[in-house]
């Protein structure tokens, strides 16, 4: 669930995105991000995919099953396409039409921002969250019918 539907109850075009960020991290995992536990820290699946990611060793997320070293270029890339796709902001998050082109493409892909249900060590700081901002892109038509 989108953290901006989670907090505030609002929906975006974005929060699919998440949904599909979310599910890309549980298959590379091999972990489900509901119950997730990691014994080192308090993160959750987002903040030990976060954690790897900005220590430069998301290959260590990686289930065992996925282990084959012919495909690590891949798996790097859609660990990517994922921390994109969960981002915090949903400004932030990429379209879905684009998700789907950064995963069948080579180019180089933006640098993601901290992911939402950012669970943080009680030793680290975060100074985005006394600027974040409340907003809600809904792109909704409603239609009445009416009898003539």
């Amino acid at each position: 669930m989108a953290p901006e539907y989670a907090s505030d109850g609002l929906f975006s075009v974005k929060s699919d995105v998440f949904s599909f960020g979310v599910l890309l991290l549980e298959i590379i995992s091999g972990k489900r991000s509901r119950g997730y536990y990691n014994q080192n820290t308090s993160h959750n699946l987002f903040g030990h995919a976060w954690k790897l990611w900005k220590e430069e060793i998301p290959l260590e997320l990686v289930d065992t099953k996925l282990g084959d070293c012919s495909f690590q270029s891949q798996i790097l890339h859609c660990i990517h396409v994922s921390l994109l796709c969960v981002q915090h902001d949903p400004e932030d998050r990429p379209g879905m039409s684009s998700v789907l082109i950064m995963l069948v493409s080579e180019f180089e892909l933006p640098e993601p921002k901290q992911p939402g249900f950012f669970a943080k060590d009680s030793g680290e700081a975060d100074s985005s969250t006394s600027n974040m901002q409340l907003s809600s892109t809904n792109e909704i038509t409603i239609t009445l019918l009416e009898a003539r």
